[in-house]
């Protein structure tokens, strides 16, 4: 295949397009009556920015969009082809004719095809013919599409993104809640899959129907943040959205864009903030989409040993080429503008940074050095964040990270990648690896739950319980815990407080707050049913409380991305399996110590240090019957003026079995 051509290189044939005129707003009476008017929303400068790879809002330009010119109302299009032998409009108006409305190529070596069709009004649907390079005829959907058909249909849909947002208040606070300095618990939800309709189960929610109970949930569970699983158009339903087709199109199984903009604006309207998920590391092969576009691999990378990811049968992004870049980076900041979001939570960072990832020897590619590193991803991924933190106050990208890569979250000017934050793979694996032990094993890996600290400020992490780890056969959370029913409950309410409490952002996937019992099935609603029964009430409680303590207490997330946050008191009670650690916020009132007794053996009389003489109370208690617990309770504690675990004074308490302790001083 060829490299970077323009349709000006392409042998010309008696259905190649003859270039438009550089001048683009005749008003001839001549060009009143062509189907197609030479008309352009590019300026020089565009097409510069374009080429360079620095145009970050194509999304205003390419497309489809309703406007007029010289009074006529209709639809400008623009699609970026530099291949193709011609462009052409097919659509309802036109009874699908692949030749009547053939769109201009630019002048300029832009690759770009563009013109005016007048009276065609917004709902129409529409495709590009494409006569591709190597003459292939190509049906393919609109990349700046604004809407699309109902999966399986595939059209394009000409539509807008107006919207009369009501969430400045949320808006003009959003760089001070949504700082990380502040409590960051996000709940992960598909949204064809949380809640569906009860009296037909076949049927997903409309957004408009998922604002009317979702948010009032996730209010009343106290989670700051939600995030979506990705929402753009996308062909596949059991791709749960991570096969995108329609980058710039809120996915039509749920409503339209506006509906979309509804749902979040609700969550603002509560203070919630609002997290997509973003797939810019590979896209599916499916002919109406970016694959071979023009013809030509122009999306993704020629060399398969880099432009094809072997595990999910996709197609990975060439980063390097400047055009790709824009329109990636375009992405990132339409969302972000047009639909309000928080947050980009980027799937697959891995995958995108290293070419041998999930490959073995010869099956991958190497860059200009001989090495493996992707340096395309690496330059879009930092061009990306500088582009999204420059015009956007308040937001936060997350990165799925999960190899050794430094400097994920450090900013650009000092050498990093200049994420937000990223998701801590590592504390994910050794803290569900342990968990899963019979209790009578976990002393013989007692530091799998420490480890985490010795790297746990190297990077903004965010603690992860996801999607993931509750599918293809890992089975549901309240599975991984050994041991009966109750303590399978009691393991889980340990886990999660241990989570709650370990430094870093918190997310939880959806169902796991009440221990939904069978695995995630995006085809059926979460087992809402299982509340009735008295443990999964409990877990929901617990989950609930911990939010309310997280966000009540500073020492929970002032430093949840600091040393200064955090201080073992015991990590070496290997035989009993207990753990003692404090949280510390900038005051030194709101010090928590976190005890941990992660066996059935109720340990009583077990001393721990305080930092500070006085009064001590048990503020949480996993094993409250309120939880579904045993009611191991604690008193108030006086301190005795005897050392230990590096402190001055201490205390004497009891550490319920399978359960977490939290103590605080007393005013």
């Amino acid at each position: 295949m060829p490299s970077k051509k323009t349709s000006a290189t392409v042998k010309k044939s008696k259905t190649t397009a003859k270039p438009a005129k550089k001048e683009v707003k005749s008003t001839s009476l001549e060009q009143f009556q062509l189907p197609v008017w030479q008309h352009s929303l590019f300026t020089e400068f565009d097409i510069s920015l374009f080429l360079l790879g620095k145009h970050f809002r194509l999304y205003e330009k390419m497309g489809a969009h309703i406007c007029e010119v010289n009074g006529v109302a209709g639809v400008y299009f623009a699609i970026w082809a530099p291949n193709a032998q011609k462009v052409c409009v097919m659509a309802n108006f036109n009874g699908w004719n692949r030749e009547s409305h053939l769109l201009y190529n630019r002048w300029d070596q832009s690759g770009i095809w563009e013109g005016f069709i007048p009276h065609v009004k917004k709902g129409e649907i529409y495709k590009y013919y494409i006569k591709g390079f190597d003459g292939a005829d190509l049906e393919k959907s609109d990349p700046y599409a604004l809407h699309a058909e109902h999966p399986p249909h595939k059209a394009s849909i000409v539509w807008d993104t107006n919207y009369q947002w009501k969430d400045k208040a949320w808006m003009n606070k959003r760089e001070k809640k949504n700082s990380l300095d502040q409590p960051i618990s996000v709940y992960e939800v598909h949204l064809g899959s949380w809640q569906r309709d009860p009296a037909n189960p076949e049927r997903v929610l409309s957004y408009g129907e998922i604002a009317k109970t979702l948010v009032p949930y996730v209010i009343n569970m106290g989670f700051t943040h939600v995030e979506f699983l990705p929402v753009m158009e996308y062909p596949y339903y059991p791709s749960w959205g991570y096969q995108v087709t329609g980058y710039y199109a809120a996915s039509s199984r749920h409503g339209s864009p506006q509906d979309l903009m509804l749902l979040i604006e609700e969550f603002h309207k509560q203070n919630i903030a609002v997290i997509l998920d973003w797939v810019p590391s590979h896209f599916p092969g499916d002919a109406n989409g970016l694959y071979h576009f023009d013809g030509t691999h122009l999306y993704e990378h020629s060399d398969m040993r880099k432009g094809f990811h072997p595990d999910w049968k996709s197609y990975i992004f060439n980063y390097d080429r400047n055009e790709v870049r824009s329109f990636l980076i375009s992405n990132a900041m339409f969302w972000l503008d047009k639909y309000h979001l928080d947050g980009l939570r980027v799937d697959a960072v891995a995958s995108m940074l290293y070419f041998d990832f999930s490959r073995s020897e010869g099956e991958y590619g190497l860059n200009e050095h001989g090495g493996t590193e992707n340096l395309g991803a690496v330059k879009f991924l930092k061009d990306m964040n500088e582009a999204v933190y420059g015009n956007f106050k308040g937001i936060q990208t997350i990165a799925e990270e999960s190899s050794t890569y430094d400097g994920v979250t450090r900013p650009v000017y000092a050498g990093g990648l200049g994420f937000g934050m990223k998701w801590m793979m590592g504390w994910m694996n050794d803290t569900l690896k342990y968990f899963k032990l019979n209790p009578i094993s976990r002393k013989y890996h007692h530091h799998q739950l420490t480890f985490s600290l010795t790297y746990a400020f190297t990077e903004n992490f965010m603690l992860p319980l996801s999607h993931d780890e509750v599918v293809h056969g890992k089975s549901p959370m309240i599975y991984k815990m050994p041991g009966d029913e109750w303590q399978k409950f009691a393991n889980l309410r340990a886990l999660y407080t241990y989570m709650w409490t370990h430094p870093g952002a918190k997310l939880l996937f959806m169902g796991d707050e009440f221990a939904q019992t069978s695995e995630w099935n995006c085809f059926e609603s979460l087992n809402w049913d299982l509340l009735q029964y008295a443990p999964h009430q409990g877990m929901q409680l617990l989950v609930k409380t911990l939010n309310e303590l997280y966000t009540a207490e500073p020492a929970l997330y002032q430093h949840n991305f600091s040393y200064e946050g955090f201080e073992w008191q015991e990590a070496d009670d290997v035989e009993q399996s207990i753990y003692v650690y404090q949280r510390k916020g900038k005051k030194a009132k709101d010090t928590l110590i976190i005890a941990i007794n992660l066996t059935p053996v109720y340990r009583e009389n077990y001393r721990i240090g305080v930092p500070a003489k006085g009064k001590w109370t048990e503020i949480f208690n996993s094993d409250s019957d309120k939880f579904g617990g045993s009611n191991k309770l604690n008193q108030v504690q006086t301190t005795e003026d005897t050392a230990c675990q590096h402190q001055q004074h201490s205390i004497v308490v009891n550490i319920p079995p399978l359960g977490v302790s939290i103590f605080k001083k007393m005013k």
